[in-house]
């Protein structure tokens, strides 16, 4: 995470929550998280004063991750996830397991050459002929495109079996998904980002 990622996510996020220790990257980058949530494992004493007590919210059982702590105790029309992918694998994978998890949360997640969110219900964006287009199933889901180099309708798809990575955007330039579950992440280039925001903030949501 870098504070070039930072004041991207601020150009639409009115607050700046930290998981647990991301209060130490945000206060390091120059940032004073408005809340910082976890189980408080790995935030430093230092960090805490700087935030203040009344900006701290602990949650002390283990039985889920910190990213999921935020999720399900945020309230906001779009979290947009910085800091949670790259670092360690484990890491990653338990960020993606918890955007299906919690598949009525709208949230993107930022990496260093990606972004990555869940595909809602009905997903329309709008991105130059040839740009990477990549759908990965967390699950057995199956669904429907236009605007792919390689459609995916009626193609089943799940981890141990066909995936969707490494397609592309076709001349029309317009991609249009449906999907019947929530269990697909869709992962494009970084410089997507704003697109995808737009097209997330107009999409559909998993009840």
């Amino acid at each position: 995470m870098t504070s070039e990622d930072v004041a991207w996510a601020r150009k639409y996020a009115k607050r700046l929550i930290a998981a647990d220790g991301g209060a130490d990257q945000a206060l390091g980058l120059g940032w004073v998280p408005d809340a910082v949530i976890g189980d408080f494992d790995s935030v430093s004493d230092v960090a805490r004063e700087k935030v203040g007590p009344n900006r701290l919210f602990p949650i002390s059982e283990q039985d889920s991750t910190d990213f999921d702590k935020c999720l399900r105790n945020v309230a906001a029309p779009m979290i947009l996830g910085l800091g949670f992918t790259g670092r360690r694998l484990d890491h990653t994978l338990a960020a993606f397991s918890t955007l299906c998890a919690r598949a009525n949360v709208l949230c993107l997640l930022l990496s260093e050459e990606e972004v990555i969110f869940l595909c809602p219900p009905e997903l329309a964006l709008d991105m130059p002929e040839g740009t990477a287009f990549s759908l990965y199933p967390m699950g057995p889901v199956q669904g429907r495109s236009t605007g792919l180099v390689w459609p995916i309708d009626g193609i089943p798809m799940q981890p141990d079996g066909r995936v969707g990575t490494s397609n592309r955007v076709d001349q029309a330039g317009r991609v249009s998904l449906t999907m019947e579950g929530p269990r697909m992440l869709v992962i494009l280039p970084r410089g997507c980002a704003d697109a995808a925001v737009a097209a997330l903030n107009q999409s559909t949501r998993w009840p």
